[in-house]
Order: structure tokens, then sequence, then C-alpha cells
């Protein structure tokens, strides 16, 4: 049953790899524009002026929307996380793969602790919608900080090893 999986699999070796690699441009590049265009520039705004109304409530504005938009990215990660694995089983790879298994590392282990974190804090326990919308102004407050702060560390390394593994994936270098 497995080897007719995988026979299958190998003959469809191209369009598994197309789904793959659309789910990881989704993933790498669906948030970009909002958060360099509309989340930095507001956010900066709000640093400048942080008692300033009108900023706090299109910061808090544009937050909710980046997460709605990261809605696209959060559905792409785990298309990445199937189909990467069915790839690496029907191209018949192993462990003696140097530039695989350097992509494999920089994705299990940075890119899905920060995934599940954002998970969280865009649509569960950090859900800002919530908090605004049960009244809790303490706990919004403390979501937008968290999420932000996790943004400011998170996306310099998330950009620059998703470049490395586009590289890697497609040089493959060694």
């Amino acid at each position: 049953m497995l080897e007719a999986v995988r026979n299958f699999l190998t003959e469809h070796y191209l369009q598994l790899k197309f789904v793959h690699l659309t789910a990881v441009m989704v993933w790498v590049w669906s948030t970009s524009v909002g958060y360099a265009f509309y989340l930095v520039p507001v956010f900066k705004a709000w640093r400048r002026n942080p008692e300033d109304g009108e900023i706090i409530r299109m910061r808090n504005w544009v937050m909710e929307r980046f997460d709605q938009g990261a809605i696209y990215e959060h559905i792409a990660f785990p298309v990445i996380l199937i189909t990467g694995p069915l790839l690496f089983w029907a191209g018949g790879f192993d462990s003696s793969v140097g530039w695989l298994m350097l992509k494999l590392l920089i994705v299990v282990g940075l890119f899905i602790p920060i995934e599940f974190t954002d998970y969280f804090l865009a649509h569960f326990g950090g859900a800002k919608h919530r908090f605004r919308a049960t009244g809790d102004w303490a706990g919004y407050e403390r979501a937008v900080h968290m999420h932000w702060w996790f943004l400011l560390i998170t996306s310099p390394a998330v950009m620059v090893s998703a470049m490395l593994v586009l590289f890697l994936a497609i040089t493959k270098p060694f």
C-alpha cells in the first residue's frame, strides 16, 4: 500500500513540488507588504506619540487587519509541512543530502516554533479582536505589545532564513 502511494507521488512529483513551492511563496510573501508598508509605519508613529488616540485607533485597526491577512500565511504553512515530507519521501532523499538537511534544520528549528507562536498571537490566546469584543482593553494592549515585539524580533530572522532556504532549494550547493 505504502509503495503504491510512493509510486503515485513519484509520478506526480513536479505537481507536488508546484503545490509546495506555491505554498512557500504564499507563506513568505503574504504578509511582507502589510508588515513593511502598514504595520511598521503605524507602529513607529505610535512609538513617537504613544498617547495619541487617533494613532492608537489606527494601530489597532492595522494590527487586526494584519492578523486577518496572516490567515493566508497560516493556511500555507501546514500545506508546506505536508508537501515537504511527501517530496522528501517521493524523491528518495536521505540524510546524506547536505543542502536539504540544512533546509530542514531551518524549517524545524526556526520556522515551526515561530509559526506556532504567530498562530497563537494572531488567532488564539493573543487574538486582539477577542479582547476588543469583550472590552478587555488591558488585555488588548498586552496582546498588541506582545505581538509587536514578537514581529520585531522574528521578522528579520524569517526574512534572512527564508531567502537562505530558497537559495538552498534552488541551487542545491552541497
